[in-house]
């Protein structure tokens, strides 16, 4: 027991560490609050080698960070930090505003007015600690593949574990796949929900406003979509303020009411929340699926966990996201155990009547910065599988100079926008809504217990007796989630399983076309060792050097034969590239490139990035040089492979998956564009290939 606590004090204390003014206060609130509890657990196991530890891990800490470095690291840590709050957790930030009023008046049908009220206050609060402390903050985030976070990065690091079978890699990849494509469906869900419930605040005053919501809405959503090619860093800037006055807003408002109404806070006990599934089961188990709308962001707190680290996310929800949130939901339960007539409009209650209209403006603002926390963490992840090949190519666009995992996606920024604008015009009110929310994130969210189970017992080698209780619970409370909103299927839930299905469909479709594409130049290629014996019966080489992409390494690319065959003519320098995506976000520097020098001028180039980072071949290639091999992009001539795909006598795909998968190539990023290829250096070559 004493490792386990020596282990999370020395962890929260680096954390800390990286904020020096508060370090002083942290770390003796933190002795004495663990001292204490210890004290009455286990008053035996810990006496002064325990405080001599703490005092070493200190010191060696203290002693890490020079004095000279400490402001510039504080400064920059509390600039990701706010940046944090307004890009990362504006999802879950602004779930008070519709969670706890649609858990109530779900859970007030055939049961004790108080008890529901109680009842739901207290799965909602639990569900906080459970879900988003334990399981994302504390547990999954320390999954991290190379810092960058997501359900495809947490499936890399699962696929990545020795003595795995075939079929679970598989099984691991395909579950990324949908819980990717879930994902985009909550990236939809999310931006139409919050500033709906937000718009609608102005009709509790005044009905007669209600004709306003629809087009304000669509006004709102529309305008964030057109500034996010200005970057996350922008954005978060200018979002991160706003967010700490809509947290502290939110703990006061919460504050205020639980003074009135102090029995509240009995609500902490979890006994509330079982005596509700104890009085009336199904009732409860119906709540569950408006009392997960309290967490939803969750999955988006781990994929933007490259933009800003896993220090300043910590931070800020330690310090600023989870106690605003428990007192909100306790002022509300407050609210509405005062006047039940609230809860119908339970988070507006908390606010005065003179202030009502500015709280409609700050809830408003506080949604549009929850979109922006999902529209982000979409753009992280479909950078993830354009490197690893599981979307089309496309481009991405890097906002900001100090910081990589902030980036724009033009696309997909499209595609989000037309989304949410159709979704907006289907189901016109946030309740129509919230019947189809929930089921894209209880997926995702159970699909990365699973995976993040496989990584403890695999690469952290947590002993299976621990990871199967503490998983296997949290599995359960993923379960339980995801049945409840499967009764919304009918009312609204299709709409991000249509969604994700199609995402699927889309991806699996480029998957297989890109195989049978790969499987037919592999049949179709010569050997790159004996292509180098006959070189010599080219009779034409000129000077220059030629670069080909190929994609193996051991074959002869099909631009060079088709340059043979139609041009009869060879550079006296050609240059074989191979560009590979590793299953890591980076690969170090010296790592990236590798040259082999092949004979009678052909080298083969070995390119390695990770799935994180942008291909850059010119700016590759000029790391050549400490290879011995000098390459100038302006002198070079690149040339390209562009197939024409056709369907073949017996096509290896139905005809309607090779019509989607040609449509896919067809709008697919150049190949010129993508590897930042000069253009009035590069040369296209086609060739017809049957499917």
């Amino acid at each position: 027991m004493k490792s386990h606590i020596r282990f999370i004090y020395s962890r929260v204390i680096k954390g800390f560490y990286a904020f020096p003014p508060l370090a002083a206060l942290v770390h003796a609130a933190m002795f004495r609050a663990l001292s204490g509890i210890l004290k009455i657990l286990r008053p035996e196991a810990f006496g002064s080698a325990h405080v001599s530890y703490v005092h070493n891990v200190n010191t060696t800490i203290a002693a890490s960070l020079p004095a000279t470095e400490i402001p510039r690291h504080w400064k920059r840590n509390t600039a990701l930090t706010l940046g944090a709050l307004g890009v990362v957790y504006g999802d879950i930030g602004t779930s008070p505003l519709y969670a706890f009023k649609q858990s109530a008046l779900a859970a007030s049908h055939n049961v004790a007015f108080q008890t529901a009220i109680m009842g739901v206050t207290s799965l909602i609060i639990w569900a906080l600690i459970v879900v988003v402390t334990l399981k994302y903050v504390v547990l999954i985030m320390r999954s991290d593949n190379d810092g960058e976070g997501g359900i495809l990065a947490l499936a890399s690091l699962a696929h990545r574990v020795r003595r795995l079978s075939r079929t679970a890699k598989i099984a691991i990849g395909t579950a990324a796949i949908f819980g990717l494509a879930l994902f985009f469906g909550d990236g939809i869900l999310t931006p139409a929900i919050s500033v709906l419930s937000a718009v609608e605040g102005l009709t509790v005053e005044n009905q007669a406003l209600a004709h306003l919501v629809l087009p304000l809405s669509l006004v709102i959503l529309v305008g964030l979509f057109l500034i996010q090619a200005r970057g996350t860093d922008m954005v978060g800037k200018l979002f991160g303020p706003i967010m700490v006055v809509w947290f502290i807003v939110l703990a006061v408002l919460g504050v205020i009411s639980i003074i009135e109404t102090p029995q509240i806070l009995l609500a902490i006990n979890p006994a509330y929340g079982l005596e509700l599934f104890v009085e009336e089961p199904w009732t409860a188990f119906v709540a569950l699926g408006a009392v997960v709308l309290a967490v939803t962001g969750c999955e988006a707190l781990y994929a933007d966990m490259g933009h800003f680290g896993k220090g300043p996310i910590r931070l800020a929800w330690v310090l600023f996201v989870f106690p605003a949130l428990i007192a909100n939901y306790f002022g509300q339960g407050a609210s509405v155990l005062r006047h039940p007539a609230n809860a119908a409009f339970a988070f507006f209650s908390l606010a005065p009547h003179w202030a009502h209209y500015p709280m409609v403006v700050l809830a408003t603002v506080a949604t549009i910065i929850a979109s922006q926390a999902v529209i982000t963490g979409v753009y992280s992840i479909t950078r993830q599988a354009v490197q690893l090949g599981q979307l089309p190519r496309m481009e991405i666009r890097h906002t900001s100079a100090q910081e990589s995992g902030q980036i724009y996606v033009p696309r997909m920024n499209a595609y989000l926008c037309v989304g949410v604008v159709l979704v907006v015009l289907i189901f016109r009110t946030s309740d129509n809504l919230a019947a189809a929310y929930g089921i894209a994130v209880t997926g995702v969210m159970g699909l990365s217990t699973v995976l993040v189970g496989i990584v403890a017992v695999k690469q952290w080698h947590w002993p299976v007796r621990l990871v199967l209780p503490l998983f296997g619970a949290l599995a359960l409370v993923d379960l339980a989630f995801l049945a409840s909103n499967a009764l919304k299927i009918f009312e609204g839930g299709w709409l991000p399983l249509l969604i994700a299905a199609c995402v699927f469909v889309v991806m699996d479709t480029w998957r297989r076309g890109r195989r049978a594409q790969a499987d037919r130049h592999r049949r179709n290629a010569v050997a790159l060792p004996i292509f180098l014996q006959n070189v010599d019966r080219i009779s034409t080489r000129v000077s220059g050097t030629g670069v080909f992409l190929a994609p193996r390494a051991d074959t002869v690319p099909g631009a060079l034969l088709h340059n043979l065959k139609h041009n009869k003519v060879l550079h006296e320098r050609v240059l074989i590239v191979d560009v590979r995506v590793a299953n890591t976000p980076f690969v170090a520097a010296g790592k990236q490139l590798d040259v082999e020098k092949l004979g009678k001028g052909f080298y083969g180039i070995h390119i390695r990035h990770g799935f994180f980072e942008s291909p850059d071949l010119p700016k590759s290639l000029a790391d050549a040089r400490r290879f011995g091999l000098a390459v100038d992009p302006e002198t070079t001539s690149f040339f390209l492979g562009r197939d024409t795909l056709v369907a073949s006598q017996t096509p290896q795909m139905s005809r309607w998956r090779l019509t989607l998968f040609t449509w896919l190539a067809t709008n697919a990023l150049s190949p010129a564009h993508y590897y930042r290829l000069p253009t009035n250096r590069v040369v296209e070559l086609g060739a017809q290939v049957e499917l």
